[in-house]
C-alpha cells in the first residue's frame, strides 16, 4: 500500500518530503497530488508527456504473459539475488519482480514507479506491502535521497544519476536486459525490435560514473509458446508499437504450433560508487 512506502518519496515539484493527506499526497509547501482509488499516485509534472507509457494492451499482455510463469527463472533469480529493506523498482511496470522480491523478504517494502498509469494500476495492488507512483525516469525521481536499499531496472530505462542518488551508500542496483540470443528466430520470423551484440558494454558505459559492475549473471532457458502466447509476448513488449497486428497475426501463423522460443537474459548488479 502506499501508506507502507509514503516515506519514500518526495514532491516532484520542489523536493520536499511528501505525506499522505486528505486522501492525497501533500508536501510543505502546498503542492498536492491525488491517490487514485486503485491506490497509486501519479506524480508526473504538468509539462510531462508519457507518449511512451505502456498502453492499456500491453499492460494486459504483460499481466497474461508472466502470470503464465513463462519468465520463472528469471523472476525466482531476481528474488534470490536482490536484498535489503527498501526495493525501489524503477519502471516496475505491473509489480509482478517486484512482488517477487518481497515474497522472499517478509520485512521488506517496495516501491515501483512506471510511466504508465495503467501498469501503476496493477503495481499499486501486486503486494500488500509494495506502493506504486506514475513517474518518468528520465526526470528527477520522485523519491527522496539514499531511500532505496536495492533498485531493481528490469527491462526500463536507466538513470544513472537519480539512481545513485536515491540509493543509499553500499546499494545496489540489479539491471536486467535481453540478450542478442533472446527470442531467436521470433526476431527473424515476425520482425522484431532486434537486441545490439554489445548491449551489455553500452549499459556498463552509461553508468559508469555513479556504479561499479560486481557481477553479471546469464539466464538462459527455453519455453512452449502457442499462438496466442508468442502474440501475448509481442504485444508486452516494444515491437507491438512497430507491427500491425493484422500482420503479426499473419507472420506468427506460418510457425509451428507449439514453437520453441529461446528466452536470453542478463543479471548484472552494480554497487552504487
Amino acid at each position: 500500500m502506499l501508506s507502507d512506502v509514503v516515506d519514500y518519496l518526495r514532491c516532484p515539484l520542489c523536493g520536499a518530503d511528501l505525506a499522505l493527506a486528505d486522501r492525497g499526497l501533500r508536501c510543505p509547501a502546498g503542492h498536492a497530488f491525488d491517490v487514485a482509488r486503485q491506490g497509486y499516485a501519479n506524480l508526473l509534472p504538468g509539462d510531462a508527456r508519457p507518449g511512451t507509457a505502456d498502453t492499456p494492451e500491453m499492460v494486459r499482455a504483460r499481466t497474461a504473459f508472466l502470470g503464465a510463469g513463462h519468465f520463472a527463472p528469471l523472476t525466482g533469480r531476481l528474488a534470490e539475488q536482490v536484498t535489503g529493506a527498501r526495493i525501489l523498482d524503477a519502471g516496475g511496470g505491473t509489480g509482478h519482480y517486484l512482488a517477487a522480491v518481497l515474497d522472499r523478504t517478509p520485512d521488506a517494502t517496495g516501491l515501483g514507479l512506471d510511466l504508465s498509469k495503467h501498469a501503476a494500476r496493477r503495481a499499486a495492488r501486486a503486494h500488500p506491502r509494495a506502493g506504486a507512483v506514475v513517474a518518468d525516469l528520465w526526470r528527477p525521481l520522485p523519491v527522496r535521497d539514499t531511500t532505496a536499499d536495492a533498485i531493481l531496472n528490469v527491462f526500463a530505462p536507466r538513470n544513472a544519476a537519480e539512481f545513485h542518488r536515491a540509493l543509499r551508500p553500499g546499494g545496489h542496483l540489479h539491471v536486467v536486459t535481453p540478450s542478442p540470443r533472446h527470442l531467436g528466430p521470433l526476431v527473424r520470423e515476425l520482425g522484431l525490435l532486434k537486441i545490439g551484440e554489445h548491449k551489455d558494454d553500452r549499459t556498463d558505459a552509461t553508468l559508469a560514473d555513479h556504479f561499479t559492475l560486481t557481477d553479471r549473471q546469464p539466464l538462459e532457458t527455453t519455453a512452449r509458446l502457442t499462438h496466442e502466447e508468442i502474440a501475448t509476448l509481442v504485444g508486452m513488449g516494444p515491437s507491438a508499437h512497430h507491427i500491425p497486428a493484422d500482420e503479426l497475426h499473419r507472420r506468427i501463423g506460418k510457425l509451428t504450433d507449439p514453437f520453441e522460443v529461446p528466452l536470453s537474459f542478463t543479471l548484472s548488479i552494480y554497487r552504487r560508487s
